[in-house]
């Protein structure tokens, strides 16, 4: 029986081959938006797992755990410098770090914080943490290398972004991978960016009202060769911050701080609640495009079904004739089943191949932009949508089987 159906097959293999990619790319739509979406939760949760608690100034909680968290650069209103002294010296407080950003290194941000930053992330692979105003650290996965000079730009230079040339960083160190938009970034000292922006409104302060400006390159440099100053950051004086991350001693801690910020003054959020929010409208999409792929695989299967059942009445003097040769009722059963099974299950089976294939390329795409490790993995709940799918190939492939069980042998031939 196994021999027949194998000819059979290999007789009309480039039908059998057509049919099984159509359910294949059928399979492959909803197994992708599956694992796609789990991919970007499960990715984006890890990175947001690093950073406890948020603040900065009222405004929107998404935008600020976007920009501090995932460092997606946008204008932020900035939170008072006290509030960063005031958080050093909560004892609720296991260390408090503040993050300015706005310039760049070719296409990675430049990210100002403090030394408690790079130890909450893990610290740093090789090299060592910056101690002066021009010494800097890289990500895991930037491009510089130890001993490289970075000159800051301001924004992007193809956005209409210019570079501070009177400023320069020294690569001293590499952070250790995070799996996060950090890995792609280049951290400094907070003072150095203060000191940087500072410099640039006192530079256009003094072009102000000019009636004829040419660019020039500035021949004097901030200094950068100078120790960094903790005493800087709780001063009076301290300029105001976009974001501060927070890493509470406690779970109970973190609430009552989380609390305590919610003012006219401030903003305290959970990352992991904002990420709740926006996983919802993922979810919402997610169902309507499993919907859509549900759709298309109804019509595939509809469309497979009506060209099987075809196919085997197109074949009724063969069957007939396997029949009349003394072939039993089971046996043609058998064959016809085993046949349509075969097909369908190939394609279901090839879907899933296809889908993850689909899902881990569009999750290195968006890594590479985003900087976020998006894990493409099969769960249970998976395996348990492969069986239904292959307990609904068994439903249909039944159907054009019961069609051959019934056929007259006589009748067949006669036709």
């Amino acid at each position: 029986m196994f021999r027949f159906i194998a000819a059979d097959l290999k007789r009309n293999l480039a039908g059998a081959a057509i049919v099984a990619l159509i359910i294949a790319l059928a399979t492959a739509l909803g197994v992708a938006v599956t694992l796609q979406e789990r991919a970007l939760r499960l990715g984006s949760a890890r990175a947001a797992s690093a950073f406890d608690l948020v603040i900065g100034a009222p405004g929107s909680e998404t935008q600020l755990v976007l920009s501090s968290v995932f460092l997606q650069a946008a204008p932020l209103p900035l939170v008072p410098g006290t509030v960063l002294s005031g958080l050093a010296r909560d004892p609720r407080v296991a260390w408090a770090a503040p993050i300015g950003f706005g310039d760049f290194a070719g296409d990675s941000p430049i990210v100002g914080t403090t030394a408690e930053l790079v130890a909450g992330m893990g610290g740093v692979s090789e090299g060592q943490v910056f101690s002066k105003l021009g010494e800097a650290l890289v990500g895991a996965l930037a491009d510089h290398k130890i001993g490289d000079a970075i000159t800051p730009l301001h924004g992007r230079l193809g956005e209409g972004g210019h570079a501070h040339a009177e400023a320069r960083y020294t690569v001293v160190g590499r952070l250790k991978p995070t799996g996060t938009p950090w890995d792609h970034a280049v951290l400094v000292p907070i003072e150095a960016v203060w000191a940087i922006h500072e410099h640039h409104d006192e530079d256009e302060e003094e072009h102000e009202g000019a009636e004829h400006h040419e660019e020039e390159e500035h021949e004097h440099h901030l200094d950068f060769s100078r120790p960094i100053d903790p005493a800087a950051l709780s001063a009076p004086e301290a300029p105001g911050l976009p974001a501060i991350l927070v890493k509470p001693k406690t779970f109970a801690d973190a609430y009552k701080l989380r609390m305590e910020y919610r003012t006219d003054r401030t903003l305290a959020v959970f990352p992991g609640e904002v990420l709740t929010r926006l996983y919802g409208t993922l979810g919402d999409a997610r169902r309507v495009l499993t919907a859509v792929a549900a759709g298309a695989q109804g019509l595939v299967a509809a469309s497979i079904l009506l060209v099987v059942v075809v196919h085997i009445l197109q074949r009724r003097r063969q069957i007939g004739a396997l029949r009349a040769f003394g072939a039993p009722r089971g046996v043609v059963f058998s064959i016809v089943f085993l046949e349509t099974f075969a097909v369908i299950g190939v394609g279901v089976l090839a879907g899933f191949g296809l889908g993850w294939l689909a899902a881990r390329s569009i999750s290195s795409i968006l890594t590479e932009e985003s900087g976020i490790a998006m894990p493409v993995v099969f769960t249970a709940e998976d395996w348990l949508a492969a069986l239904a799918l292959l307990a609904a190939t068994v439903v249909i492939a039944a159907i054009p089987s019961a069609l051959a069980y019934r056929q007259s042998p006589a009748e067949a031939l006669r036709g």
